[in-house]
């Protein structure tokens, strides 16, 4: 019961602290979502990209 009674009044007990929490803990999973189905799309379709065939087609001006 330790925990659950921190918990309670750690960060639910305020509704504050408890939306503070929740807008943090949203925000901070959206960057790293984000950022790793950006990285698994860019290793899925490595060489199909324009970043990646650019220098082919692309004139230096």
């Amino acid at each position: 019961m330790g925990i659950g009674n921190a918990l309670y009044h750690g960060i639910f007990k305020r509704n504050s602290v408890f939306v503070t929490t929740v807008f943090v803990g949203a925000f901070t999973f959206g960057i790293g979502f984000d950022t790793g189905v950006t990285k698994f799309y860019d290793h899925w379709n490595k060489g199909k990209q324009w970043k990646d065939i650019r220098h082919k087609y692309a004139t230096e001006e």
